[in-house]
């Protein structure tokens, strides 16, 4: 029985290796290759015995899905009102011309936004509100809508409410929303502003100061808002999705069920034409995401991820080994959710690290080291985070030149940001680890 599920885990990696690979070398669409894996873990893992089509459909993240599709059809209808362009040439005119000022202002507040909401929905509401400020100024705004799902990314790693791992580690741990930011508030604090700095760095050709100066004063800030209306109306319905995020750990609802709630209200209030209003949803994003659901599904259901966090639980077992642990499942962490989502892998590693405080065993410092490394891992790769594939998208749509973001240029920026952002969070949880025994 262990060499036959030895076997199933090395053929669901042969599968999982085979599928990023269409994906990273753009042979094909990625969503093409994403339901070419999917369709080939499910078939093989039913031949084999160690996956089926229920499975399959279990490990299809529907709170994701959903709150995906329910927050692009809020932004669909909030489009034609003329609240992107009036926000769009504010924040140009803010900048004063200057790009380097810009992508500060943008993921500072990406990031501050992504430590109350989920960065999904900060970069669903920001990718074409950054498309926009871009045509304005003459600009590409690849280096912005990159800069910024990497530092929602950061933003979101820093509170309870940020990511959803960190709401199931929280709920697992028994961590408070205050206790989250004390510990995860100033190591991710180093990492975001050293990524910062290296982001100005990496994009300092595209950033350069601007001799011409754009005149904003031609966009009409009065007359921006075409449809005042039905503006108050789709605010209010993201007002109350905007509450019911800050709310729905406290009130037992998931993030999507707040998001549909929204929606309903939006629907109700405005009466779009369905045909139109759905035809607005970037459903090649949504079918990506089911694929790739499925496909990581197989790789947990062969077995593989529990072998990765029964090794490192070994480890932890051993006396005077709780640091290197930490930094061990840190890393790990980081390296498993820039390749698969980081839900599947803390799914795994949250009943491992119970089962080592059964035993009697500290895991507090596991806990912090397990965020860690599931928040910043993802900025490795353009299908690391759902908020990076929102800016892939939105950069492939936006028609300007230059804008389209590849895998390989994902990787050149978000594969030292992360190892950048990584060494100094290891740094800070060597030096300080006693306060992150607490």
């Amino acid at each position: 029985m262990y060499q036959a599920m030895d076997v199933n885990m090395l053929i669901a990696a042969a599968i999982l290796v085979g599928s990023y690979a269409l994906i990273f070398s753009e042979v094909i669409h990625r969503t093409s290759a994403a339901i070419l894996g999917a369709v080939t873990m499910v078939g093989v893992g039913m031949l084999l015995g160690f996956y089926t089509q229920e499975a399959a459909l279990m490990a299809i993240d529907a709170n994701t899905i959903l709150l995906l599709t329910s927050m692009m059809l809020m932004v669909a209808m909030l489009r034609p009102t003329g609240a992107f362009e009036y926000t769009a040439v504010a924040i140009a005119r803010f900048s004063a011309n200057d790009p380097r000022r810009l992508l500060v202002y943008l993921s500072l507040a990406v990031s501050l936004i992504s430590m109350v909401l989920d960065n999904v929905t900060t970069l669903i509401v920001f990718a074409p509100l950054t498309v926009l400020i871009a045509r304005i100024l003459q600009i590409n705004p690849l280096p912005y809508l990159m800069s910024e799902a990497i530092l929602s990314n950061v933003g979101g790693a820093s509170t309870l409410v940020g990511d959803p791992p960190n709401i199931m580690i929280g709920s697992a741990g028994g961590i408070s929303f205050n206790a989250f930011l004390a510990h995860m508030g100033p190591p991710i604090a180093a990492v975001w502003l050293c990524t910062v700095l290296l982001l100005l760095l990496m994009f300092h050709k595209d950033l350069g100061p601007r001799r011409d100066a754009i005149r904003t004063q031609q966009f009409d800030l009065q007359n921006a808002i075409k449809d005042p209306r039905s503006l108050w109306r789709v605010l209010f319905a993201l007002g109350l999705v905007v509450t019911l995020f800050f709310s729905h750990h406290h009130m037992g609802i998931f993030p999507a069920f707040a998001a549909l709630l929204g929606l309903a209200v939006a629907l109700l209030l405005m009466r779009p034409k369905p045909e139109v209003l759905f035809g607005e949803i970037n459903w090649s994003v949504l079918i990506f995401f089911i694929g790739l659901f499925v496909i990581v599904g197989g790789v947990e259901a062969s077995g593989l991820l529990g072998v990765l966090g029964t090794s490192l639980a070994q480890l932890a077992s051993e006396p005077g080994q709780l640091l290197l642990t930490g930094l061990v499942l840190m890393w790990v962490a980081a390296l498993m959710s820039a390749v698969i989502d980081n839900i599947p892998f803390t799914v795994t590693m949250i009943p491992i690290i119970l089962g080592l405080e059964a035993s009697g065993a500290q895991v507090a410092p596991l806990w912090w080291a397990l965020a860690i490394g599931v928040g910043l891992g993802g900025n490795s790769t353009h299908i690391g985070a759902t908020a990076n594939l929102i800016a892939v998208a939105e950069a492939e749509q936006c028609g300007i030149r230059g804008a389209r973001i590849s895998p390989l240029e994902w990787m050149r920026i978000g594969v030292p940001t992360t190892l950048v952002g990584l060494l100094m969070a290891s740094a800070i949880y060597a030096l300080f680890f006693d306060y992150f025994l607490a």
